[in-house]
This record gives structure tokens, sequence and C-alpha cells, in this order.
């Protein structure tokens, strides 16, 4: 019988730390260092869009779009992350353990275009770190391999509702914004081959 091979255990002050060093982004929970793949050229596209769109409907409101660079604390849970795409109203807040203050915590939208080796991560336990922070006010699950966009707002009372849509027809209002998501601008360029399913690039040593 082998011995189990032991997990490295790293503080979230050490992770900051191999973060700014490393050559790719990874994300971090429970002392545990997780490499984040690369994405696909139609995951690329996707977010290119999502933020052209984002700009352009916050133009004027005391709202500002960050891009997939900006790291997030879930301070609830100690998840360390980077969203495809994040939207801060106000100033922004950052995480204290974070000694480059590069890592917020107070986000108000936060988007997640899904990759066929992240979508069960994306779906499931990652938006649960999400649902626990107390300023979000939505997220939206982007599809890549059809015009589909699913959006999850907190209610008045706490709980969570979902809407969708479909078809590049198709816009979903993000209320908490004041914005209509087109979905006709999100998917521009982006060609769709359902035989051909994307794989997503991932760092080697």
């Amino acid at each position: 019988m082998g011995i189990p091979e032991m997990v490295p255990f790293y503080s979230a002050a050490e992770y900051y730390e191999l973060e700014r060093e490393a050559d790719y982004r990874s994300e971090y929970f429970q002392g545990e260092i997780f490499a984040m793949a690369g994405g696909s050229p139609r995951h690329s596209m996707i977010s290119a869009n999502l933020l052209r769109e984002l700009g352009n409907g916050l133009k004027g409101k005391p709202c500002a779009p960050y891009e997939s660079n900006m790291r997030l604390a879930v301070k609830a849970t100690g998840l360390r992350s980077y969203p495809d795409a994040s939207v801060y109203c106000g100033k922004l807040e950052l995480d204290p353990e974070d000694p480059t203050q590069q890592t917020a915590i107070n986000p108000t939208v936060l988007f997640e275009v899904l990759s066929p080796s992240t979508e069960r991560w994306d779906r499931g336990r990652k938006a649960e770190h999400y649902r626990q922070i107390p300023s979000l006010k939505a997220y939206l699950l982007i599809t890549q391999e059809k015009p589909h966009v699913e959006l999850i707002e907190r209610t008045a009372d706490g709980s969570w509702r979902l809407r969708e849509a479909s078809g590049t027809e198709g816009s979903l209002p993000i209320e908490c914004l004041g914005i209509d998501l087109e979905l006709a601008g999100l998917y521009e360029r982006v060609e769709f081959d359902p035989e051909t399913p994307d794989v997503d690039l991932v760092p080697t040593d």
C-alpha cells in the first residue's frame, strides 16, 4: 500500500505572494491552490464582447466593469478567484489579507463564461460561494456553444431568482445595473459548431 501524497497547505498570504510571481492565474480555497484553465478563442471573443457591452451600457453610471484580471475574495468562505467579468458599483473594498491590495470583496454583479472543463464548478460550488457575498445582487452564466444566458438575481427577501434568454434576438434586463444585455452584441462574431466541442488550453509546466 502506497503512502498518500501530502497536499501542501498555503495561507492566504502565501497564496498572494505566489500569485504575484506566477506565470498564470490560480484560484485558492481552504489552503489549496488550483491552476485555472486557459480560455478558448470562443471564450475570449464572448468575454471581449461582454466587456464592450457592459462598458457602453454603464457610461454615466456609478458602476464600472472589470475584466478577468480583477481578483475576488469571498470573505465568508475564503475563496479567491478570477471571475470572467465583474461590475463594482461605488468604491472598491479591498481584501486586507492581500498586501498588494489588488483583490476586491464587494462586487455588484459577476459573470462567468461557461467552459466544458469548468461548467460544473461554475454552476455548483463556485455559485454557492458567490451567493454568500453580501454586496452581490446578481451573477450571470454565459453559454459558449449557443446563444444562451442565465441571470440569477437576489430578490428583496434574500432568495435567488433565475431568468434566462436564448437566441441572438433575446435580451436580459440586469435591473440592479439599469441595463439590458443584448445577446446579439454578446455573441457578435462568435461562430457555433455543435459538432466540434471547445477544448480549453490548460497551462503546462
